[in-house]
């Protein structure tokens, strides 16, 4: 694959006609938390159809699996596999970076995580309201003293009580924390035994909302990424029966600490992380040689100047990259080769920074208005910045890169 296309910009187009009508005229209300996302999530997922795929695929795989059949579950990477997919994030990328990373943990790593692990009366139980978005998913891995050594430094717990387990502990920078319905936690076991906390197996529950022991903090105040609200989450002695553990078993299998759930997700998180970078980097872009066209100083367009040429050139380089690196990503992954963790991470490691340099360019190239609110690159370059840290911090990411090529 080497281009979108035609049906693709077909759907682009309708896309943009769906943001341009339904989305911006909110934009202020969700900056300013205002307005949760998740009602225009809803009402985009069914003006493309996406809730009626989504189940259509969701019945399929449960029927197969109920029948006895091999079929690859959906979520994760298999979302290469659909183009409509990537579009819509990059799209909503550009306009609302943090209504379609709230989608994207609701939809993929909550709903994937569940679907790739749980039992098919967990799958029965939970992902038929999470693959429409008529519940919220959170996916709680990260902690105040965890963050990009989240397994290791994980100190939230359970504790066998009878058939049941006790949870303790707390997470943040939980996006959809403040409204989930549906929570995918992880926890180590405390067996009691004196195994270092380091070294104790990673358990995964799924919470419901509502559940007694479970509060959660306001939404924080956040530089970028305001239309997604993120929270902590605290669990006070939160009873959990047997089939709110994933799989309803402890074996971990061949990961004797259990973390292969948490690192399928940061897999299909940081290909996303590709597919955010590449809109926002199409719409400082495309704003971008627009002012330069109309911008005028000592009597002409600055776009004829050469140091705003070199800006848009190198744009338009940052472009080219990140979008070549979807492409291939998607066509490994129809060819039932998608990207490794290590590679996940490189394409996320080089598209965000990517993302917030080509951002920051064009704050510059605008000047003073750059700077101002009004201007949609200020708040580009806001949102841009987050995606370095988000799904992993960039300089994790170097690790998990080279820890691919020393393998």
């Amino acid at each position: 694959m080497f281009e979108w296309s035609d049906e693709d910009l077909m759907v682009r187009d309708a896309i943009r006609g769906f943001i341009e009508k339904e989305v911006k005229p909110h934009v202020d209300e969700l900056e300013t938390g205002q307005l949760p996302p998740y009602d225009i999530i809803r009402k985009m997922l069914t003006t493309f159809g996406m809730d009626t795929m989504n189940t259509e695929s969701l019945e399929a795989e449960l029927a197969a699996e109920e029948a006895g059949e091999e079929r690859a579950p959906g979520g994760g990477s298999s979302t290469l596999a659909n183009s409509m997919f990537l579009i819509l994030n990059m799209e909503m990328a550009g306009v609302s970076l943090g209504t379609i990373a709230s989608m994207g943990v609701s939809l993929g790593l909550t709903a994937s995580t569940i679907r790739s692990r749980g039992t098919l009366a967990q799958k029965r139980r939970w992902l038929p309201d999470l693959v429409t978005m008529r519940t919220v998913g959170a996916w709680a891995i990260t902690e105040p003293d965890s963050g990009s050594d989240a397994l290791g430094g994980m100190k939230t717990s359970v504790r066998r009580d009878g058939d049941d387990y006790i949870l303790k502990g707390n997470k943040t920078f939980i996006t959809n924390g403040p409204h989930a319905d549906t929570i995918v936690v992880f926890a180590k076991l405390d067996e009691g035994d004196g195994t270092p906390i380091r070294d104790r197996k990673v358990l995964t529950f799924v919470l419901d909302g509502d559940m007694p022991g479970l509060t959660r903090g306001k939404a924080f105040k956040k530089m970028g990424m305001m239309s997604s609200p993120t929270g902590e989450l605290f669990f006070d002695s939160v009873r959990l029966t047997p089939d709110r553990l994933l799989g309803e078993t402890e074996d971990t299998g061949k990961d004797k600490r259990g973390g292969d759930s948490a690192k399928s997700g940061f897999t299909a998180e940081r290909i996303g992380i590709a597919a955010l970078s590449l809109g926002i980097i199409n719409e400082a872009q495309r704003l971008s040689i627009d002012y330069a066209k109309s911008r005028t100083l000592w009597g002409q367009e600055i776009g004829k100047f050469q140091l705003i040429q070199l800006k848009l050139a190198e744009m338009e380089i940052a472009r080219l990259n990140v979008q070549n690196m979807l492409f291939v990503a998607m066509e490994a992954s129809k060819a039932g080769k998608p990207p490794t963790l290590a590679q996940a991470s490189a394409m996320k490691l080089y598209s965000a920074r990517a993302a917030t340099e080509v951002a920051m360019e064009a704050v510059q190239l605008f000047g003073g208005n750059g700077y101002m609110a009004e201007y949609t690159v200020e708040r580009l370059a806001r949102d841009a910045k987050s995606l370095m840290i988000y799904a992993g911090s960039n300089e994790i990411q170097v690790t998990h890169v080279a820890k691919g090529l020393l393998a």
